[in-house]
């Protein structure tokens, strides 16, 4: 089954998984349970569906997920319920963490009725937040995706007078697509992360930046990850709303961003001109580039592995270039997140001239390149 919001890869996965059990034991029956943790619920949404290599064959080729998707937990002893009446030996539960946790409730319920059902996760997140992988799959992809987007936005920005071409990215907690794009793309100037807060206003605040950039070189390129400013927004309502997951509802940073910059620079007399671009949905459901593919392919057949050698509980990770089992509740202990004081910030830092903390002169790149 597969959980969550759509990432590239999933249906890398599914297949990877059919074929394995497929050809490499042979597994008696593959189902696939539609709508995530839905499908396992007393009276499921849709039916499961069988899954042979027929129906598979090219779905690799395709973005979003052949079982579909959903958010929000289910009763944890009808889940087990719907896989004692079926006669599923293994589940595969494709998606992040908050699928991970509601996996591994389910493998506890089912270790305390003695039953010898495995429950194996998959890592699925874009953002690459899950702890104890080196990165989850999708995350190449949306990299890939993000650094065209960005040099559509810096010849955006490039194209008019006081140009700034703004662009969000996903990053709830972690900022890792957002620092990597940047590092693939080196025409960002500011690169803006959950981790790392940063002033919008007074002296040394990004707005100043802004101005000082623009008199330089006349345009200017900004990357943020959804996470980011939301200390800095204008919802002061104090009133908290959270998706079926349990994920707090974040506000729109990026048309606060976009709002504030233009009402910054008409309230001082300059004309800007900024195009905004949020490409989030557009890059989540693409299909898997090839780096992905061959990663997905791997963790279906670990997985799959996993499963038919008796290992429950846990979530097929990657580190020091070896996938690895990971108990899920290590997995889950806390979200990864991108180091302030680690190489990879510091070469985001180096790459775009802005500081790493506020400092006098948060120039961007301001003054002399770009």
């Amino acid at each position: 089954m597969t959980c969550g919001g759509l990432c590239p890869g999933l249906n890398n996965v599914i297949r990877s998984l059919v074929l394995t059990l497929t050809y490499g034991y042979p597994a008696e029956r593959i189902i696939g349970f539609r709508h995530g943790f839905a499908g396992l619920a007393a009276a499921p949404r849709a039916e499961p569906v069988l899954l042979t290599p027929e129906v598979v064959d090219t779905i690799h080729t395709q973005g979003g997920t052949l079982l579909g998707s959903s958010r929000g937990p289910q009763d944890v002893g009808g889940m087990a319920d719907t896989l004692v009446r079926l006669g599923v030996d293994v589940l595969s539960a494709i998606g992040g963490d908050g699928t991970l946790r509601g996996a591994s409730a389910l493998s506890r319920e089912l270790a305390r009725r003695g039953l010898p059902i495995g429950v194996i996760g998959i890592p699925k997140t874009i953002d690459n937040d899950i702890e104890w992988t080196e990165r989850s799959f999708g995350f190449s992809t949306a990299v890939e995706e993000a650094r065209r987007v960005i040099a559509a936005a810096h010849n955006e920005a490039r194209g008019a007078w006081n140009g700034i071409g703004l662009v969000k990215l996903m990053g709830r907690r972690s900022g890792f697509i957002a620092a990597h794009a940047s590092l693939a793309n080196h025409d960002v100037n500011y690169c803006l992360v959950p981790e790392v807060p940063f002033p919008l206003n007074g002296a040394h605040g990004l707005l100043r930046a802004l101005e000082r950039r623009l008199a330089a070189r006349r345009h200017a390129v900004i990357v943020i990850a959804e996470g980011v400013g939301q200390d800095v927004s204008d919802d002061r309502t104090g009133v908290h709303e959270y998706d079926a997951s349990g994920n707090l509802r974040l506000d729109d940073v990026g048309v606060f961003l976009r709002d504030r910059i233009a009402r910054h620079f008409a309230a001082r007399g300059r004309d800007v001109t900024i195009k905004y671009i949020d490409p989030s949905y557009t890059i989540r459901s693409l299909p898997a580039n090839a780096f992905d593919a061959e990663f997905c392919l791997f963790l279906g057949q670990h997985a799959a592995h996993a499963g038919m050698a008796g290992k429950t509980d846990m979530v097929v990770g990657h580190w020091n270039q070896r996938f690895t089992h990971v108990p899920i509740g290590v997995a889950v202990a806390q979200r990864k997140q991108l180091d302030p004081d680690g190489p990879m910030w510091q070469g985001v830092l180096e790459v775009t001239g802005q500081p790493a903390s506020p400092q006098p002169s948060p120039g961007g790149r301001g003054d002399e390149t770009s």
